[in-house]
């Protein structure tokens, strides 16, 4: 995510919060833990909805179908696809002509070297070994346009089921059974899924420490209200300055590979090597992503 463009709607939380009643620990930074990334899913194609496979709060891994529209209709399209795909006759009759074309074509050629037969059934002969063999070229394409007929009603077929796109969580189930689901944006989403695994820290910086930020550095974050130390590193760091706060935002990533964690906590993260922020002048604000 760019964090020069991408971070302009943001809403505003103060520059340094006080952590509880003891405030920041030497080296601590006011932070907040998010949800890596959030989407909608939506369907992209209309229908109505068949099945919903999962339930507000459920795990998904990515790939996993979440959301199936009634699909009958385009079932059957693929069976015929695929039938027609498989058919060997017309092939095999082709192929048939052609062998026996090439073979009253040779005896033509022999019985000319003889004698025994006109140029012209020789000409005749020879002409109806070339039709065979543009009807065995035909119906080899007419297979081979059959398989991508096959492929493109699978594909299809597959818009009508809706798989997530990260292993993440169901935060919102918006759609159920009967619903219709409706293509494009603006449409209601069926669902809304998370990823929190890894987290997302957004950590806020007097303008004095800037340039001490490095991405890889590691820090030790402490979320509020269940405690535990996790280690996360910094990934990105703001290249721009909030003339009213006089902050920058760095952004770190904490792996989360249980889901143990949850999105939205207030946090401090410490840095050894930084030192910690002096308390903000009343009415200082910095906007967080």
């Amino acid at each position: 995510m760019n964090m020069t463009t991408g971070w302009k709607t943001r809403v505003t939380l103060a520059a340094t919060l006080a952590v509880g009643a003891g405030g920041a620990s030497a080296g601590g930074f006011e932070c907040l833990m998010e949800a890596w990334q959030v989407v909608e899913i939506r369907s992209p194609a209309e229908g109505l909805i068949d099945k919903v496979l999962v339930q507000r709060g459920d795990t998904v891994r990515k790939g996993q179908p979440l959301v199936e529209l009634l699909s009958a209709a385009e079932r059957s399209a693929v069976e015929s696809a695929r039938y027609r795909a498989h058919m060997e006759g017309p092939v095999a009759q082709s192929r048939s002509r052609l062998e026996y074309a090439t073979k009253k074509l040779s005896r033509a050629n022999e019985l000319a070297q003889q004698n025994f037969t006109s140029a012209e059934a020789r000409d005749q002969a020879d002409a109806e070994r070339r039709i065979a063999e543009s009807e065995l070229q035909a119906a080899s394409e007419n297979r081979e346009l059959a398989k991508i007929e096959h492929r493109h009603a699978l594909d299809l077929l597959n818009l009508r089921t809706m798989v997530s796109p990260f292993n993440g969580v169901v935060v919102d189930r918006l759609l159920n059974p009967g619903d219709l689901a409706e293509a494009g944006t603006g449409r209601k989403p069926a669902l809304k899924i998370a990823q929190i695994d890894p987290l997302r820290v957004d950590v806020v910086f007097p303008a004095s420490l800037f340039g001490q930020l490095k991405p890889g550095m590691k820090a030790t974050v402490v979320p509020q209200g269940i405690g535990g130390r996790h280690i996360a590193s910094v990934k990105i760091v703001d290249k721009v300055i909030d003339a009213a706060s006089g902050t920058f935002v760095a952004r770190l990533e904490l792996p989360n590979p249980t889901n143990a964690l949850p999105g939205g906590l207030r946090c401090v993260a410490e840095f050894e090597s930084l030192a910690a922020p002096a308390a903000p002048a009343r009415g200082s604000t910095r906007s967080l992503p």
